[in-house]
């Protein structure tokens, strides 16, 4: 999805946040026109506090155009998180967004491999959300976290082929929604599947048969380790796979070009602007060289 519509500069009233387990904090915004222009994958620019010259990058996680909110998830790591996690319903805080382009989902492949892991979460916790309103398309949500998953989750006995017995937590919005989730995490989290999300990951597409492997697409958002392990399975099982990347940023906006990575394009490499040109890109084009047999 290209995000080709305009940025906004909102002064946005904190109509909630509410703290969770892990240092993880939830922030709902009042935010007219972000809600309404916002996609899977695109962010927000937050001044956290006047005394912080710099703007803080966050995901967005959900929406709600109708009621005009959007809900932000968290870590105060840095002395600007640090500022926000003190404000109070009602304050009001400078919202730069929604900016970057999304997720494109691929008409030709009807099924859809979500994977998020940490601060990964909102964007793929969103494009559950967005993909409600497709039709004929199936949808896999995995998420992987090291502190306890700061969703409401339940246990569902429902048993998924590749998947271990055990392994029954999931995100209940999600199971609302009829599609279908699974967690992980090394922290003994029952009804986590103990491991790396990818590793679920793979344990699931390997009970795929090569005809139902070719209608299934990638999805992916989170620490850098994990997204390379996710580009390594997209390469294995010959998935396409796209990838939200992180970096760090000043403007937000693609004035200074702070945040550029080495993208691989069919005239060679250049280098593109997480910001702007992101933060969604192929995951051939990120780690090409992991991919240049192909």
């Amino acid at each position: 999805m290209m995000n080709d519509k305009k940025i906004f500069l909102e002064d946005a009233k904190i109509i909630s946040q509410t703290s969770h387990k892990g240092s993880q904090h939830i922030i709902r915004l009042e935010a007219p026109k972000c809600s309404e222009s916002a996609i899977p994958g695109s962010f927000v620019h937050l001044s956290c506090d006047p005394s912080i010259p710099m703007r803080r990058p966050l995901s967005i996680m959900e929406t709600n155009p109708k009621q005009q909110w959007i809900d932000l998830l968290y870590k105060p790591i840095g002395n600007g998180l640090e500022h926000l996690t003190k404000k109070k319903i009602g304050d009001i805080i400078s919202c730069l967004g929604p900016i970057g382009n999304g997720f494109n989902i691929e008409k030709d492949r009807s099924s859809i491999l979500a994977i998020g892991g940490g601060v990964g979460i909102p964007p793929i916790y969103f494009l559950a959300n967005y993909l409600k309103n497709y039709k004929n398309i199936e949808v896999f949500v995995m998420m992987g976290s090291e502190v306890p998953f700061p969703l409401k989750t339940s246990k569902d006995n429902g048993l998924i082929n590749g998947i271990p017995d055990n392994t029954t937590k999931t995100i209940n919005n999600i199971k609302k929604l009829g599609f279908k989730s699974r967690l992980a995490s090394h922290s003994d989290i029952e009804g986590c599947f103990k491991g790396y999300v990818t590793e679920l990951a793979e344990k699931w597409l390997k009970t795929k048969t090569n005809k139902e492997l070719n209608n299934i697409q990638i999805i992916s958002c989170g620490p850098e380790p994990m997204l390379e392990a996710t580009a390594l399975l997209a390469k294995k099982f010959n998935l396409p796979c796209q990838i939200a990347v992180e970096e760090f940023m000043a403007c937000g906006v693609g004035g200074c070009a702070g945040c550029t990575i080495k993208i691989k394009t069919k005239n060679g490499y250049e280098m593109k602007r997480v910001c702007v040109d992101g933060p969604v890109f192929k995951a051939n084009e990120v780690y090409s060289e992991m991919f240049k047999d192909k």
